[in-house]
């Protein structure tokens, strides 16, 4: 008579089985393409649901040079980017954005409050929102969306969300916390 296994050696093998597999697929993961943001074309139209597909970048880019000093957010306007520059000036993460339709003016702001999660104005589910400006009535915030989503294009709606991939959203949640410096550039 053969001897059969006690079910909890089988649950054990299953479970090592399960962990083992989804590391092999986290690792798979990680080695794929990532997204960044695409630039925008003026007068380009995408479906609703859909934005342009991000490209990719070679090189992290390099602190601007007129960010300020000391432990800071930096978010650059123009190349839609955003580093997370720690006391000893530096750069500990870098990545880039999705803009909304009001931008904030160049300067210095401080996070000014955060927020878990709520539904952003485009109607999609976010996280990590990170509150820091305001303009023309309109809060300006760093948040991402829970699915993973970049948001699709405004039509006609003024939205201060500046988006990013789950992942930067957590790295800047951590490091953006009440009273952080955030320095707009050009």
């Amino acid at each position: 008579m053969r001897a059969v296994p006690a079910p909890k050696v089988w649950v054990t093998g299953l479970t090592v089985g399960a962990i083992a597999a989804v590391g092999a697929l986290a690792v798979q993961a990680e080695k794929g393409p990532h997204p960044t943001a695409a630039k925008a074309r003026p007068g380009a139209s995408a479906s609703p649901g859909k934005s342009p597909a991000p490209t990719k970048t070679t090189a992290p880019a390099a602190v601007p040079k007129s960010s300020g000093t000391g432990r800071r957010v930096v978010y650059s306007l123009g190349q839609k980017r955003v580093w997370l520059v720690d006391a000893s000036e530096e750069s500990r993460r870098t990545f880039a954005v999705w803009a909304g339709t009001v931008s904030p003016d160049p300067g210095t702001y401080t996070v000014s409050s955060r927020n878990t999660a709520t539904t952003g104005s485009d109607g999609v589910q976010i996280e990590n929102i990170i509150y820091f400006a305001a303009k023309s009535g309109i809060s300006i915030a760093f948040s991402n969306a829970v699915d993973g989503s970049s948001p699709p294009p405004a039509e006609g709606k003024q939205t201060g969300g500046i988006r990013m991939r789950a992942a930067d959203g957590a790295a800047l949640w951590t490091f953006g916390e009440t009273g952080t410096s955030v320095v707009v550039v050009k």
